[in-house]
């Protein structure tokens, strides 16, 4: 018993220790990750063999643009997370304007896909999966564009670990067994059974572990893109210009053509004037300041202002004092983040379109103030409702009539007593991966890719995966009058990269997977180093908490009022405090990502690269 109680006893100090390692840098402190350190380059993603594709980028002389370029097509290549025609959401510092932009390269509803079409077919939301939860295919217009304004390779240099992929490598369990559990909805669609079920007929049809899985139509997609830069070099036409040849080719010539027509054969809406006429938009990242700290996130058709809606609230707060993941700690952070999530539901969606989103309102500090007033200390409010911001726009609010009525219409709520967890958290953390990278010159690049994951819908013979974002619509505009499908508009989505700057410099890059909870763990991994000094690695492994109170952006979009999911390790005494203040608690092993970072140690001239404990995700450095 004495030698249990001393273990425990030190281990107790163990885990105090390394929230302050930090601070006291030289004590050593074991991870289950080790962290990474680099003086040259980083390279970071949720594949092995795409952070190597990313590090062979690097030793032939490109920058971090190319690199996460290489790691985008090969994780694109890779299917378990994503595929060719999903999207593709970046933040790029560019060292030499000492500026953050962002590539926003989602794709867009096609033809057709109206609120009344998915009505009339009994849909409360577009579909989950198949040709109609297809937005036009997004990512290779992303990588090109990220390539040809920001890079200094060739797209043949950079597409060539993806292309010797798709020749064929070993797949892995986690793939493979994605493609069995899936395989009934997969018969569903003839380009995809080609592709997946390799073993058709046989007791198990899907790939074993290990096997060489090979992708002839993508590489012939994929070598029609080189071929288009090829030809056009030849013409005498520039690195840019040929890098642009090849995205002309995928969105206006024969690719589009096979993508449109295989997709409309299966019964979607995707036609050739919607791949013809989409573009990618380089924007302006929205900010906020925490303490000092520069934090850029993608615009309003993301969730990503969330995060800084967060920040602008907790600023407020003396967070440190209230000791990490203590039950106060945890019940102020749910909170606000509830609060923040519910102005996500009402507020988001995309800027091209009517009408305007009051982001001035929800992003001022002032609406964060008058937004913490609502939280009561000791008991969850398990009916937070979005604010009104427009006051701080020196507007009214034009919708008043639906934010009053506002859940009335939406998806019912989860009982989180009755019903099975497994179908929710499956929705509610749909899986992508991250990119992380970073050099010597200054270039960072953050990247959040996802959509066209198995069970995906191929389109024709290109190989390519469709995205299934049209599920992030909503068909009500009483449930979000910004998020109402219509063609060529973009869906407000989960995905959300994150960088952050200090003193006029990268601080932070970091990313992470999984649907609806991407935010509120990224807020939590800033805050684990910025406020209670861990080390990047650390913070990716430190134990988190989740929220379900907010409405899902997949499936049916429920939610789980009260809903709060805890870290295994959490004492019994807080446990029984959160249970206290009204939260329905549940438990998992490991709860803090996958995230992917990169932190920028500038007194040292060095990169620390961090990546959680769980998944595939890590990265090599040099």
């Amino acid at each position: 018993m004495r030698t249990k109680l001393l273990l425990l006893t030190f281990v107790g100090m163990s885990l105090r220790m390394s929230v302050f390692a930090q601070s006291f840098n030289n004590f050593p402190v074991t991870t289950q990750k080790p962290p990474l350190h680099a003086k040259h380059w980083m390279a970071i993603t949720g594949k092995p063999l795409a952070a190597t594709a990313g590090a062979m980028v690097f030793t032939k002389g490109g920058n971090a643009v190319d690199a996460a370029c290489a790691m985008l097509a090969a994780t694109s290549t890779m299917w378990d997370v994503l595929s060719w025609g999903g999207e593709t959401q970046a933040l790029i510092y560019n060292p030499k304007t000492k500026k953050v932009i962002a590539i926003n390269a989602m794709g867009v509803a096609p033809t057709g896909a109206t609120a009344d079409f998915f009505k009339s077919k009994g849909m409360k939301y577009p579909p989950e999966y198949g040709p109609l939860a297809a937005t036009t295919p997004g990512t290779p217009g992303g990588l090109l564009t990220m390539l040809a304004e920001y890079g200094t390779m060739s797209l043949k240099e950079v597409l060539a670990p993806a292309m010797q992929l798709a020749e064929g490598y070993p797949i892995e369990a986690q793939t493979a067994n994605s493609i069995e559990n899936g395989k009934a909805m997969i018969k569903q669609w003839p380009y995809s059974k080609k592709v997946f079920l390799t073993h058709s007929g046989q007791k198990r049809e899907a790939p074993d572990a290990g096997e060489i899985f090979v992708q002839k139509d993508l590489h012939g997609t994929l070598q029609k893109m080189v071929d288009a830069e090829t030809d056009a070099l030849k013409k005498g036409k520039t690195r840019k210009e040929a890098i642009y040849a090849a995205y002309d080719r995928f969105y206006k010539g024969d690719i589009a053509k096979e993508i449109a027509r295989g997709c409309q054969e299966q019964g979607g809406l995707i036609t050739e004037q919607d791949m013809a006429i989409w573009k990618v938009k380089i924007e302006e990242p929205l900010m906020t300041t925490y303490k000092g700290i520069e934090v850029y996130k993608m615009q309003q058709w993301t969730q990503g202002p969330v995060m800084l809606q967060t920040l602008n609230m907790l600023e407020n707060f003396d967070l440190k004092s209230m000791g990490y993941n203590s039950s106060r700690y945890v019940h102020t952070l749910y909170q606000v983040m509830n609060l923040a999530f519910a102005d996500r539901d009402f507020y988001y969606g995309d800027p091209a379109f009517g009408p305007e989103e009051p982001m001035k309102g929800l992003l001022s500090k002032e609406y964060a103030k008058e937004r913490i007033k609502l939280i009561n200390p000791e008991m969850n409010d398990a009916d937070v409702r979005p604010g009104d911001p427009y006051p701080f726009e020196n507007k009214i609010n034009p919708y008043q009539n639906l934010l009053q009525n506002w859940g009335n219409s939406q998806a019912s709520l989860l009982n989180w007593e009755k019903d099975k967890e497994e179908k929710f958290l499956e929705d509610f953390t749909a899986g992508t991966t991250s990119v992380e990278a970073a050099d010597a010159e200054g270039w960072v690049v953050s990247i959040t890719p996802s959509g066209g994951w198995v069970p995906a819908c191929i389109a024709g013979n290109t190989g390519v995966g469709l995205s299934q974002r049209m599920q992030s619509f909503v068909l009500d505009e009483r449930e979000n009058p910004f998020n109402v499908v219509e063609p060529g508009k973009r869906p407000r989505v989960t995905l959300t990269p994150s960088m952050a700057l200090k003193d006029g410099k990268p601080f932070l890059s970091f990313a992470k997977q999984a649907g609806d909870e991407q935010d509120q763990l990224l807020v939590q991994f800033f805050l684990n180093m910025v406020e209670f000094g861990m080390t990047v690695q650390e913070a990716t492994e430190a134990p988190s908490f989740k929220t379900l109170q907010m409405y899902g952006s997949f499936g049916d979009h429920s939610k789980a009022p009260g809903g709060l999911i805890l870290n295994e390790a959490m004492p019994a005494w807080t446990r029984k405090e959160l249970a206290q203040k009204g939260y329905k608690l549940s438990y998992q092993p490991r709860t803090s990502g996958p995230i992917n970072a990169i932190y920028f140690d500038w007194i040292r001239g060095s990169m620390w690269g961090g990546s959680s404990n769980h998944g595939e995700d890590y990265g090599i450095g040099w």
